[in-house]
């Protein structure tokens, strides 16, 4: 079991990321008021604490996590590396349809930051919203795994 280390959603495209404690999630826009809940294919994101910390060693700078433009950070869980897993935060339930590969905007922020989240889904991954709620940071996070696409508990 995990737990929500952050929330961060931006207004349009290249805003500053806006950290929150909490946020409403919906099947229809993502994290409330986030620009990138308005794609079909992801309508919340999710980003590794831990991932995001070996990224920054391996590049030798402290870096902000919303760097990632992420809109939830989770820690002391490991993130799917696969579709069709479902994240559970609360209420909220989360299924995994994509690894979010890292775009060019990475690179303007950080040279060198594009290559250290391609391996390995270390980018984060994209999800769809199947039940939303509230989450709050602290919220724990579970991981449901699939089996072919149907959830196992």
């Amino acid at each position: 079991m995990g737990r929500l280390a952050a929330i961060a959603r931006r207004d349009k495209s290249r805003a500053p990321m806006q950290l929150l404690e909490k946020a409403d999630i919906s099947e229809v826009t993502g994290v409330a008021h986030d620009f990138r809940g308005k794609s079909k294919s992801r309508k919340v994101t999710l980003l590794s604490a831990r991932v995001w910390a070996d990224v920054c060693r391996e590049l030798g700078k402290e870096l902000p996590w919303t760097m990632r433009r992420s809109n939830l950070l989770v820690d002391d869980i490991d993130l799917p590396q696969s579709t069709g897993d479902i994240i559970e935060i609360g209420d909220v339930r989360l299924k995994v349809n994509k690894e979010v590969d890292p775009c060019t905007r990475m690179d303007e922020q950080c040279p060198g930051l594009t290559a250290a989240l391609t391996p390995n889904w270390r980018g984060g991954v994209g999800c769809l919203v199947l039940s939303g709620g509230v989450v709050t940071v602290g919220d724990e996070v579970n991981i449901v795994k699939s089996n072919n696409g149907d959830e196992q508990t």
